[in-house]
C-alpha cells in the first residue's frame, strides 16, 4: 500500500470528492490561490476553478454563514478555518445557527456543511495559535466533532464527512500535516463515531485525542519494556461526537485502568467528558481512578522551553502509567 503525508491525504479527498459531486466546493481564507496556509488546498484552485475554490475577506462568521446558506440550498460546502483560536469568531453562527437549523426547521433542512480547523500547537506560535477547542463543540448538540490522527483516516473520515447530511467539525492537528501513512488507493470512507484499537494490551487502557495517538503509542512501547513491563492497550476514538462508548468500555473492562491523553487544556477538556462516562458505564471494573494527561490549564506560552512545559507528552503518559500500577 502506498505511503503519503496526512496533508496530501486530506488534499485527495477534497479533490476527489469535488470530481464524484459538483456540490461541493471549499469556501475560506486564502484556501484557492495560496493553497491553503498549511498548503493543504493546493491545486484545486487551478484544477476546480475560482467558482469552486473561493478565497473569502477575513472574517469567519462570513465563511460559515455563507457556507450554512449553500448547505441549506442543496451544495456540499467545505469552509476552512485558518486556526481554530478564531472559531470564536463564528461562534453564533455555529452554535446558534449551524447546529440547530435541522432541528428549527422539524427536519425539513439538511445541513451538508463539513468545517475544516487546524488545532493545536504547531510550535511557539503563542496563545492565539495554538489552542485545541475541540471540547468547545462537544457542548453543542446538532455538530460532530472529529479528530483524526493517521493519513487514512484524515481521508476516509473527511470523505464520510462531506457526503453526510450534518454539520461536522473536522479537527487537523498543525504537527500532523507532515507526518505519513499508509492510504488506500481505491475509494473509500471511514465512519464517524467508530474508535480503533491501534494496540491491543492487558493492564491500561489509553485513550488516545488527535495528535496525542503518537505519543500514546511511544509511551507504550516504553512501558512495554523490561524489568516492570505493562501491557497498554491504545484506542483512537477519531471521533468526539458521536463516541464510540461501548468501544471504550469493553477495553475498560479488560484492562480495569485508564489514561485519557489529549492536547487540549485538562480542565473541562474532551477526558472529563470521557471520565464521567467511563464512570457511569464501567465503574465496577475500574481498579484505580481513571487519570488524565492534558495541557496544563494556562494559556499556551511563546517561549518554546515554556511550552513544552505546559503540553502533555509521552513522558507524562508514561508517568501516568507507573503511578496506576503502584
Amino acid at each position: 500500500m502506498r505511503t503519503i503525508s496526512y496533508s496530501d491525504a486530506i488534499n485527495e479527498a477534497l479533490r476527489e470528492e469535488m470530481r464524484r459531486d459538483a456540490g461541493v466546493f471549499i469556501i475560506g481564507e486564502d484556501v484557492g490561490t495560496m493553497g491553503g496556509v498549511f498548503g493543504v488546498t493546493a491545486g484545486l484552485l487551478e484544477e476546480y476553478g475560482a467558482e469552486r475554490v473561493i478565497d473569502t475577506p477575513i472574517s469567519e462568521a462570513g465563511i460559515i454563514g455563507a457556507a450554512l446558506g449553500a448547505a441549506m440550498m442543496g451544495m456540499r460546502p467545505v469552509a476552512e478555518i485558518m486556526f481554530g483560536d478564531f472559531l470564536g469568531c463564528a461562534g453564533d453562527q455555529l452554535i446558534n445557527q449551524v447546529a440547530k437549523a435541522r432541528y428549527m426547521s422539524g427536519g425539513k433542512a439538511s445541513i451538508p456543511l463539513t468545517i475544516r480547523v487546524t488545532t493545536g500547537a504547531p510550535g511557539a506560535s503563542a496563545a492565539q495559535h495554538s489552542q485545541s477547542p475541540e471540547s468547545w463543540f462537544m457542548n453543542v448538540p446538532g455538530l460532530k466533532v472529529v479528530c483524526p490522527a493517521t493519513p487514512a483516516d484524515a481521508k476516509g473520515m473527511l470523505k464520510a464527512a462531506i457526503r453526510g447530511e450534518d454539520p461536522v467539525l473536522f479537527f487537523e492537528h498543525k504537527m500532523l500535516y507532515a507526518e505519513k501513512g499508509e492510504v488506500p488507493a481505491e475509494d473509500y470512507v471511514v465512519d464517524l463515531g467508530k474508535a480503533k484499537i491501534a494496540r491491543t494490551g492487558s493492564d491500561i487502557t489509553i485513550i488516545a485525542i488527535g495528535s496525542m495517538l503518537r505519543h500514546a503509542l511511544a509511551a507504550a512501547e516504553l512501558l512495554a519494556q523490561k524489568p516492570h513491563p505493562v501491557s497498554c492497550e491504545v484506542i483512537d476514538p477519531r471521533s468526539l461526537v458521536p463516541l464510540d462508548v461501548p468501544a471504550l468500555v469493553q477495553s475498560v473492562r479488560k484492562t480495569g485502568r485508564v489514561i485519557i491523553a489529549h492536547e487540549a487544556h485538562k480542565r473541562s477538556g474532551p477526558g472529563a467528558e470521557i471520565a464521567a462516562i467511563i464512570a457511569e458505564e464501567a465503574l465496577d471494573y475500574l481498579d484505580s481512578p481513571v487519570r488524565r494527561v492534558a495541557a496544563r490549564n494556562v494559556p499556551l506560552p511563546y517561549s518554546p522551553e515554556l511550552e513544552k512545559y505546559v503540553l502533555p507528552g509521552s513522558d507524562d503518559i508514561v508517568q501516568a502509567a507507573r503511578a496506576l500500577m503502584r
